[in-house]
This record gives C-alpha cells, structure tokens and sequence, in this order.
C-alpha cells in the first residue's frame, strides 16, 4: 500500500524555516516564520495566560471530554469578543475547533456538504494553506483581484469587478483585518460596498479573522466581520485564539455559523458538532478553558488586552520605523505603505528572485511572494534590513 503513496509538495513556510536554521550566519533574520516575536525573539507566553494557567492547575479537577462543540462558555465568550452585540447569540451556531486552521477546514467541509456546486472565491493573494486545503477537498476555487504589487495597496476596483463574476450560492473568502500575506486591508466605505454586492448577488461571506488586535485594536479590528454578520442573512466566521492570546501551540479556534433564520439554529449546531465528530471527534480544551478565564475575568480581561496592545504598537512602531529609515535611504516615500498596512504581515511587492537575492546575500529570509513578518524585526535588525531592500535594488 504504501508503495503507492505519491510525494506531497514540501509547505514553503516550514521550508523556509529549516533553511534558516541551517544558516550559519550569525547575522540572519527570520521574517518568514508568522508568530509574534519580541524584541529578544521570543514568543512570550502572555501574563494572564500564565496567571490563567496557574489558576487552571490548582482548580481543575478533571480531564474528560468536554461536548462534540467543545465548552459553550468558550463559545460565548468568543462569539462576544468577536461579535459584540451585533448579532443576537441565538443566531449564532459554533464549535471550537484545533486552532484557526481548524476552523477553516470544518467551514470548507460544511460549505461543501450544504451545497457540492459552490465554488469559493480567495483573495489574490491568500494565506496558502486556504488554497491548499480547498485543493484537497476538490472545491473549485477562484481568485479575485486583491493586492496591487505597484501601489501596494488594495485593488478594490479588480475586487469588486471580479467578485460581479460571482453566481447566487457561491462563498468569498474574506480577511477580517490584517490581510495575509500583504497587511493591506479595506476600509468601512469599501466594506459596505463589498457587503451589498454579496447581498445582491446572493454570495456567501466566510470571513477569516486571526489577528483581532492586532491591528488598529480589539474592538476596531472586529469592526468588518460585525458589518458582515449583520448584514448578510448569512455567513460563516473561522476566528484563532494563537496571535491575539499568543497560544499557537494550544490549537484553539471557532467556528460560527450565522444566520438571521433564527429556525436555522438548531440545524447549523447539530451540523457542526456533526463535522467535529467525523474529523477530530472532541476538541482541544486547554486554550480555550484559558481564554475563557481571561475574558470572563475581569482582572485577567484587563491584563490580557494591556498586554495586546503593547504588543500591537510595538508592531506599529517597527512598520514606522522601517519605513522611516526606507525613506531616509532612498530619499522618496515608495516604502511609506509598511507603515499604512497593519498586522503582523507585509508584503514588498518585489519579486522572488529579489527575495532569494536578500536570503543569499544578506541572511534575510522571507516568503517567495514578498511576505515578510514584520514582527520578527526589532530595533537593532531594523536599520539591516532597510540599507538590504535599497542595497539589493528593491
């Protein structure tokens, strides 16, 4: 049997990865890798998650399975902190699943038993495992115009051209905030037009959000997915506790399934909790009875969005500072938009054999396309990388 097996296309990223560590250059830097770093180059487990799992080790008395859906005080508090009160929670179905990752595969999965003809259209450019992931389970997949390598900023004109291609039943895939890979992200008038084209044509919206805080703030980064969940009569929502609670080993994400048809409830939860049993049967607990005593705490809550914020501007330091130095090398502001995108990503718009150029010449390791990890920088490798983008032609 094994004979027959086929060898699979090595994951780019974690090709990268292994690259990096076999460089011996002391000088190297790692901005492909997407987890937050600080300026020592370690991801911190976060105060509160440490307070939390302190408490957690004293008080827990057991470790059974929790329901097919995982704990519903997880989901409540997740449906709230993304949500709000945009949505009444009756309208709301969900499911925690292993990581964001994870919700997006149950999401793919649930599109295609609901309906095998819808065709899902991805962002250009998309995090890869979307496309990789769509690819296995055989649903069509087609690309909309998103990112502009020239302004590096969105094409909204190539989005919404695109999507008008779109036919009633089929599902876009949409970045809550932080766009991945190009930190380019819409703005609240382009929003409410994407959201009437998909009311017009009858298109439904998955929004995937895993940098909520990340970028302009907790409550500001949730801002798009609440336009679309109360909008649209209905849509799904894959949301990731890793970035945002620094928890990227504990594997802790939702999915939600929104509908207005309050009648729908009862359907769409028995069909996620379904889909959990047929692929991972009852998930992960750990994270999320973490993140649900950070955000039904006060004290914790407190520490926890203190603590995201410092990590969210120290981000938006570095785009500042990067794009500050840029200028002052260059002499013109053709790099000022790292400083405009948001997020842990940017993406240069220069072209892979560039990019091998800064890996092979100057240590510096970033994604094929461009993508680079802003959060992997840090005050000193700052100004290297800078005088490297304008020494290498870029």
């Amino acid at each position: 049997m094994f004979q027959n097996l086929k060898a699979q296309p090595a994951d780019k990223i974690l090709t990268l990865m292994q690259a990096y560590r076999d460089d011996p250059r002391d000088n190297k830097i790692d901005l492909g890798v997407g987890v937050y770093k600080n300026a020592e180059g370690i991801t911190p487990v976060m105060r509160a998650v440490k307070a939390a799992e302190h408490r957690l080790w004293k008080e827990q008395v057991t470790k059974a399975y929790t329901g097919l859906a995982g704990d519903p005080a997880y989901s409540d508090a997740m449906i709230s902190l993304v949500l709000g009160d945009a949505v009444a929670r009756e309208n709301v179905a969900a499911a925690a699943t292993p990581g964001g990752t994870g919700a997006c595969r149950q999401a793919f999965e649930l599109i295609q038993m609901a309906n095998p003809d819808a065709r899902v259209f991805v962002s250009n450019p998309t995090w890869p495992n979307h496309l990789s992931i769509l690819s296995y389970l055989g649903i069509e997949t087609i690309a909309y115009r998103y990112f502009d390598d020239e302004t590096r900023a969105v094409d909204f004109g190539g989005m919404l051209e695109d999507l008008g291609a779109a036919r009633a039943g089929d599902v876009v895939l949409l970045h809550g905030c932080c766009h991945n890979p190009t930190g380019a992200n819409l703005n609240a008038v382009e929003w409410q037009a994407v959201i009437d084209l998909l009311n017009e044509k009858g298109l439904i919206p998955m929004v995937d959000i895993a940098y909520q805080g990340f970028g302009d703030g907790l409550e500001e980064d949730a801002t798009a997915t609440r336009m679309v969940a109360s909008q649209v009569p209905e849509c799904l929502i894959a949301a990731s506790c890793s970035k945002n609670f620094g928890i990227y080993r504990e594997r802790t994400g939702l999915l939600m399934a929104v509908s207005q048809d309050r009648s729908q409830h009862g359907l769409n939860q028995g069909t996620l909790a379904f889909l959990n049993r047929q692929n991972f049967s009852f998930p992960p607990d750990h994270g999320a009875r973490l993140v649900t005593m950070i955000l039904s705490d006060d004290a914790l809550r407190t520490e926890w969005a203190a603590e995201l914020e410092e990590v969210r501007l120290s981000m938006l330091d570095l785009r500042k500072s990067l794009a500050d130095e840029l200028q002052r090398l260059s002499g013109s502001d053709r790099f000022a938009f790292l400083a405009q995108h948001r997020g842990m990503f940017s993406r240069l718009g220069t072209t892979p054999e560039m990019v091998e150029k800064l890996r092979a010449d100057y240590g510096i390791y970033m994604i094929g396309d461009s993508r680079m990890n802003i959060a992997g920088l840090n005050a000193q490798t700052v100004p290297v990388l800078a005088k490297a983008i304008i020494d290498a032609g870029i």
